[in-house]
């Protein structure tokens, strides 16, 4: 059993320590350069923060630098969609892990388009359709951001345009998948529409600061220590977070889960979002990723975290 669990934790310590271990390694993995404007970003940046669940915060590096959040946008449409519409979303989604690519075609042509769980990307296009019911486009696009906005408690979160356009510019696997499911009837609006939800909640930007607040929630039972508001049933943000351990990493995630033990969800803008349930919200982000999508230097920094920490939910 980890003896971290008797000793006080000392986080800013911890936190420091991982940056000084990270910072020789700046610039590792690969940027998602299938995306044009994420190619652009500077690959030598990391960031960490550890957001508590009584609001402290301990980050180091590149914590205020805001980056594009990605597939970590799909834990918090989820999270609207689950309270807009309860359990009936699993009739148009699984909550298996996938095994295959996060942009995969394979297992939906196999599986008459029901994706296998709502963070890849079929399964996200999925979750956004269900939550458009009832809006325009643009409105929920700016009920997504609104969302994350009160969940960080900062209204300083923004859409960042150019990776919006560039995303909707060549995302032509997203197109296919979106197009594939609404051939099964699985998708009931306009694939365009869903589309052009989906790119936008991708392209916002965050820092870690910000992110790790957007996260509270999931490591307080439901509640944002922040604001003192319930934004879902502690079972519900249980559920969520058995979900983002299982599946959050795409086809990584059963490594992930070996390596760190938190509930996490990646995107490919080098982010991770990890939540220690009952303990804190924790942020990373560098923009090199591994072979399977998910940050290279943010999975090594998260593993350490865990570690030194005790905070891995498999602990003794």
């Amino acid at each position: 059993m980890d003896d971290t669990h008797s000793a006080p934790i000392d986080l800013a310590t911890i936190v420091a320590g991982i940056y000084e271990e990270m910072k020789p390694r700046l610039g590792e993995g690969k940027v998602a350069d299938y995306i044009p404007q994420l190619a652009r970003v500077d690959p030598a940046q990391f960031g960490l923060a550890v957001v508590t669940i009584d609001g402290t915060v301990h980050s180091a590096g590149d914590a205020a630098v805001p980056f594009s959040i990605q597939s970590i946008s799909k834990a918090f449409t989820l999270t609207l969609a689950l309270g807009k519409h309860g359990e009936s979303i699993w009739r148009r989604v699984g909550r298996e892990p996938s095994g295959s690519a996060f942009n995969s075609i394979v297992q939906l042509e196999a599986e008459q388009g029901k994706p296998r769980n709502p963070f890849i990307n079929a399964g996200a296009i999925a979750i956004t359709d269900l939550i458009l019911a009832g809006h325009t486009p643009k409105e929920l696009i700016g009920e997504i951001l609104r969302f994350l906005r009160y969940l960080a408690n900062d209204d300083e979160i923004v859409i960042d345009r150019d990776v919006a356009q560039s995303e909707a510019a060549t995302g032509f696997r997203n197109v296919a998948l979106a197009n594939f499911m609404r051939s099964f009837g699985k998708l009931d609006h306009p694939a365009e529409h869903v589309l052009g939800v989906y790119f936008h909640q991708c392209a916002i930007a965050m820092n870690c600061i910000q992110l790790a607040r957007a996260g509270l929630f999931l490591a307080n039972g439901g509640t944002s220590p922040l604001t003192g508001h319930s934004v879902v049933s502690r079972q519900r943000a249980k559920r969520i977070n058995a979900l983002m351990l299982t599946c959050g990493h795409y086809d990584g995630s059963g490594d992930f889960a070996y390596h760190v033990g938190l509930p996490g969800k990646s995107g490919v803008g080098g982010g991770i979002l990890a939540v220690a349930p009952g303990k804190a919200s924790i942020a990373v982000w560098s923009p090199g990723l591994n072979q399977n999508g998910n940050s290279l230097l943010g999975s090594l920094a998260l593993e350490k975290l865990a570690s030194r920490t005790g905070w891995s939910v498999f602990a003794g």
